[in-house]
């Protein structure tokens, strides 16, 4: 299964980035360029990077210069991201080019790809979960409470994983059908966000 795959290429990308647990570790890749599993470790690295971005921002002491350059670094792992989940849905259209859709056939309300985002954060969810509902300092009633909620992201994933598994079959059997809109961000963009193109 191709969400099996994910899931443990994701498990992986995680641990990996906790040997150090620093947002600046330089990503090594163990999957050769070009190849599905390269673009889902990285995938996931990018999320990885972006979750501890996140908790380091929210800080209610942080220096309001600090806070400007993180924010800035998230944005700018925003667009990667982006650009990340483009090349995932990139091989799936190559990879279902010589289908042709039935008559009948559907688009999905999202990309196969996106969903392998949703499953990236999810495996995220889980081990960040697993590490609260473990955390001896903590107290009973947390760790109780966070077991609970770890259950329930683990169905989570496996409804998931189902749910892609689902499309992916329907999309080679000619049911359903994906297009690919490249995202058009613009607040990066200087000719499109009226802060940036209004300093010109």
């Amino acid at each position: 299964m191709f969400t099996a795959r994910c899931n443990e290429i994701f498990r992986q990308a995680i641990e990996d980035y906790h040997r150090r647990d620093q947002v600046d570790t330089p990503i090594e890749n163990p999957y050769p360029a070009g190849a599905i599993d390269h673009l889902l470790y990285a995938k996931n690295w990018i999320d990885t990077v972006q979750w501890h971005l996140e908790d380091i921002i929210r800080d209610p002491e942080i220096d309001p210069a600090t806070a400007l350059t993180i924010k800035r670094w998230i944005d700018a792992s925003n667009q990667e991201r982006t650009d990340m989940v483009e090349y995932i849905d990139s091989y799936f259209l190559d990879r279902y080019k010589a289908v042709t859709p039935g008559a009948e056939a559907r688009i999905n309300t999202e990309t196969p790809a996106w969903a392998v985002d949703r499953l990236s954060i999810l495996a995220l969810k889980i081990y960040h979960m697993e590490q609260e509902a473990g955390r001896e300092e903590a107290s009973a009633e947390h760790r109780a409470a966070c077991g609970r909620k770890l259950e329930v992201l683990r169905v989570q994933r496996e409804d998931l994983s189902q749910a892609i598994e689902e499309l992916l079959a329907d999309i080679e059997a000619g049911r359903k059908y994906m297009k690919l809109y490249k995202q058009m961000k613009m607040y990066n963009d200087p000719a499109l966000n009226p802060v940036l193109y209004a300093k010109k």
